[in-house]
């Protein structure tokens, strides 16, 4: 049997998904339910437990395959941005039957349950989480999370512009394996979401990332929006002198010199592995 990337392949001892029956050994074979999740983020874990390491997180409004539901609550399952697999818990999921026609543009917004700012929020929703629009009453929109500030929102087509500009935005924010929010968000997702904001497809590791993001380039000739990588993480360069990402050094999302963080890794026993472009 071929070899495959467990991270990017439904497939355990006891259960695989449909399409790969011949490809890979299974007791049984699925072909799987579409669902969404509907809770503002839920979190993809290695096992089926709730202090499993945390994998990844998906946001309200991203599909997903799933291929068995536990006892337990939690569901196996493979997201449809990114190929991921993994455990989420069964109760943030709906069948797709929304249409999500807009995406959150502010880093974080609210909720509320009634056309009122002065109303207790129902629920916070990061960037990038989708609802389907009802109507805009003045400037909050009736959705299906809720009333939302209207100019919070932009429709998913909406490409996003500067995807630099975008991982700007997260500055501050803490360090989260596996994160992907404001809440908390790793190297590699916070370059998954700038990039998915803008248009750009982009796997959700750093590895994976690498390996299929954008051409070489020399690191004296990096420029804003270059991709810089070591193994097990990634910098966004803001231009020529200064990069930006997420990372444990800091504990947060930080800017700081290319040449210094280069030689604080290097102190730490890493190199630079490569240098990419769009």
């Amino acid at each position: 049997m071929a070899e495959f990337d467990p991270r990017l392949t439904p497939a355990r001892p006891d259960l695989a998904a449909k399409h790969l029956q011949g490809k890979v050994q299974a007791a049984r074979f699925a072909d799987g339910t579409p669902y969404e999740i509907n809770d503002p983020v839920a979190p993809l874990r290695r096992e089926p437990q709730s202090d499993a390491p945390l994998d990844s997180e998906a946001l309200m409004g991203e599909r997903l395959t799933v291929y068995e539901i536990t006892d337990e609550g939690w569901a196996w399952a493979q997201l449809e941005n990114d190929d991921y697999v993994g455990y989420v818990p069964a109760s943030a999921l709906v069948p797709p039957a929304l249409t999500r026609s807009h995406k959150v543009s502010a880093v974080r917004t609210l909720a509320f349950p009634g056309p009122s700012i002065k109303l207790p929020p129902l629920q916070g929703l990061p960037f990038g989480a989708r609802v389907e629009l009802d109507r805009v009453e003045g400037a909050l929109a009736f959705t299906s999370a809720g009333y939302i500030p209207f100019r919070h929102l932009v429709p998913v087509a909406d490409k996003g512009g500067d995807f630099v500009a975008v991982a700007e935005r997260f500055l501050g924010s803490p360090y989260l394996w596996g994160g992907k929010t404001s809440l908390g968000i790793d190297c590699s997702g916070l370059v998954q979401i700038a990039l998915n904001a803008c248009g750009h497809a982009c796997p959700r590791d750093t590895y994976m990332q690498e390996a299929v993001l954008g051409q070489p380039v020399k690191l004296a000739d990096i420029r804003r929006g270059d991709l810089i990588f070591w193994k097990g993480h990634i910098a966004l360069a803001r231009d020529a002198e200064t990069m930006i990402h997420a990372n444990a050094f800091h504990m947060a999302v930080a800017v700081e010199p290319i040449a210094e963080a280069i030689t604080r890794i290097r102190d730490g026993g890493g190199e630079i592995t490569s240098v990419k472009r769009l």
